[in-house]
């Protein structure tokens, strides 16, 4: 793809993303819907507009990537510190349910119940088809909430400290998959030296970032050139995610931790302002890309080998789904709409994806079983925005 039929396919994402985001928001349903909808439409299996491989799907993949780190830092912004560390156990026990029940359950379905797409080692690919349970998109949920200005509620809070935890639980759950399909043994020193990298980047980060930080844009305020603000936040919201993926962490981990740290900022507000335009550009072309992985055909049951893949990505629907959701009774002690808690934690979106994308390259899962996570993904990403809009409209009582 050359650079002029790149740019017509990224004037196609934005246009489409913000069409069909209006005619969700029209309906009652939150734009990110539209957008998936969009990624659909314009991914290979209808119009083939949105590139997936080659330059043209490396660009789209950089800039959706851009899309949710901004997303992130943007959240971050948003997030109160010291109301966060009120539900940090709250948010832990969620986020080690949330990962234990779906990855147990989906172990247990491929290792010992029949089903018509089991080949090759069954314990290597039912630890591939538990870790692709396991993860929440947090990009997604807190795009949900931020639609439905809900980023300020208990269960918001509770839902995003989850999220995040869930990726520093899914960054090992990650490493161990990786090893595993490189035919590495698992080694418990490796996994809990995932973790603490993990975890200590973002204590550290956190904690020194508002110690120098404040003092920074105080005087990064005083010079003249426009939009120095905000050029100087996205710079480190960058460079923290860069140097989390260096320390062995997570880039969305460290643009969240940007947002915290510059929350604390006498800037916030201006920050805050300026940041939501560009979130506003580059955010669809993430969701867009979520979208465009669907493969359609996969729905069709008249096609050789589509029912097995669909019997499958029905049992993984259900596990996939039930296990978050329980995940909202965790924290019994909290006050807070436990169903809400719960469908929060149900998107998989890009991180069930790269899951699965490893165990098909690696050899581990067959086409037809990543066939059926793809389509546990696409379900389980379509399926929380109406959902929260329901209960949030609804006022849903299931707090104890």
């Amino acid at each position: 793809m050359d650079v002029a039929g790149f740019f017509l396919a990224l004037a196609a994402i934005l246009v489409a993303a913000k069409l069909l985001g209006e005619l969700a928001e029209r309906i009652g349903q939150p734009a990110v819907l539209g957008e998936l909808l969009a990624g659909v439409l314009l991914g290979s299996s209808v119009l083939g507009i949105v590139p997936q491989e080659g330059v043209g799907g490396q660009l789209v993949h950089v800039l959706a990537e851009l899309g949710v780190l901004l997303l992130l830092f943007e959240i971050g912004l948003e997030t109160d510190l010291r109301e966060m560390f009120r539900v940090g156990p709250a948010s832990l026990a969620v986020a080690v349910v949330g990962v234990l029940v779906p990855f147990g359950l989906g172990y247990a379905y491929w290792a010992y119940v029949p089903h018509p797409a089991s080949s090759g080692n069954l314990t290597t690919s039912a630890i591939f088809v538990g870790a692709t349970l396991t993860a929440t998109s947090v990009g997604i949920t807190a795009r949900v909430l931020s639609d439905l200005r809900q980023m300020g509620t208990q269960e918001a809070r509770v839902i995003i400290g989850a999220a995040v935890i869930d990726d520093v639980l899914g960054l090992v759950i990650l490493s161990v998959v990786s090893g595993v399909a490189a035919g590495a043994a698992v080694s418990v020193l490796g996994i809990l030296r995932t973790l603490g990298v993990a975890v200590g980047f973002l204590v550290a980060a956190v904690l020194l970032g508002r110690f120098l930080m404040p003092k920074l844009f105080d005087l990064v305020v005083r010079m003249r050139v426009r939009f120095v603000l905000l050029a100087f936040a996205v710079a480190f919201a960058l460079t923290l995610s860069g140097l989390a993926a260096l320390a062995g962490s997570a880039l969305i981990i460290g643009a969240f931790a940007a947002g915290l740290i510059l929350s604390g900022t006498n800037q916030f507000d201006t920050i805050e302002h300026e940041v939501r335009p560009v979130v506003a550009i580059f955010a669809p072309v993430f969701f867009v890309s979520v979208g465009a992985s669907v493969n359609l055909r996969l729905l069709d049951p008249t096609s050789p080998g589509a029912r097995g893949t669909l019997l499958v990505a029905g049992a993984l629907i259900v596990i996939g789904i039930g296990g978050k959701v329980v995940a909202g009774w965790a924290a019994p002690w909290v006050q807070m709409r436990r169903l809400v808690v719960g469908v929060g934690m149900v998107p998989r979106g890009e991180v069930g994806l790269i899951f699965a994308d490893i165990g098909r390259r690696s050899g581990v899962l067959s086409d037809e079983v990543f066939g059926a996570v793809l389509l546990m993904v696409m379900a389980s990403t379509f399926v929380a925005p109406p959902a929260l809009k329901a209960l949030f409209g609804a006022g849903d009582g299931a707090a104890s």
